[in-house]
């Protein structure tokens, strides 16, 4: 059994401008940056860094340097990057503000949005990912257990949460915060939510 706590990245100028990033390449702001800090000192003081840590995350940019942020206030290596736990891609809605967005194609989690990933293909994507990410931890860390830490993206993230309560979290409409913190075990390709945003489910 894996310990794995997901992340969201800190803040960019997109995220404070509610606009779209999708797969488009923002990076970090300084807000964002010290998201990450307060972040990795929030896990510092609840891991036990005796044990095994390491750090993944996508490979875009702000979730890059969040990851880089966290190990280097904890100490460990610096993390792995993996394509499959980018954010989805919004398509043509890349850019807007989210008004203009909901103008265009209405609810969030409804809108058929013009070259937008599919759902189902992000958690499909989100999950083979998580799963190359545990199984490097493993062979890295075995035979200890330790935790892997992991940042990614907002609607990823959803969808992963989503997967392991079978729809019941997040609720509808509510925005995972930069730099949340997000608790499973991953266990056998299972994952089991234990605490949502800090809060034990």
């Amino acid at each position: 059994m894996t310990a794995l706590i997901l992340i969201r990245h800190g803040e960019t100028d997109w995220n404070r401008d509610r606009r779209i990033q999708g797969s488009t390449d923002i990076p970090l702001n300084d807000t964002g940056r010290d998201q990450a800090r307060a972040t990795a000192a929030t896990l510092r003081g609840r891991l036990d860094l005796s044990l095994p840590v390491t750090v993944a995350a996508s490979d875009l940019s702000r979730a890059r340097e969040t990851a880089e942020i966290i190990a280097a206030e904890l100490g460990v290596a610096e993390p792995r990057t993996y394509r499959g736990l980018r954010e989805r891609s919004y398509g043509e809605a890349e850019g807007l503000e989210v008004e203009e967005f909901r103008r265009r194609w209405g609810d969030w989690h409804e809108a058929e949005v013009p070259g937008a990933e599919p759902w189902p293909d992000l958690r499909a994507r989100g999950i083979t990912a998580l799963g190359r990410a545990v199984r490097d931890h493993r062979r890295a860390t075995a035979p200890a257990a330790g935790t892997l830490i992991v940042v990614s993206h907002g609607a990823l993230i959803r969808e992963i949460i989503r997967h392991a309560t079978a729809g019941e979290l997040p609720p509808v409409g509510e925005r995972l915060a930069n730099g949340s913190a997000h608790d499973f075990f991953y266990d056998r390709d299972h994952l089991r939510l234990v605490a949502y945003a800090g809060m034990v489910v």
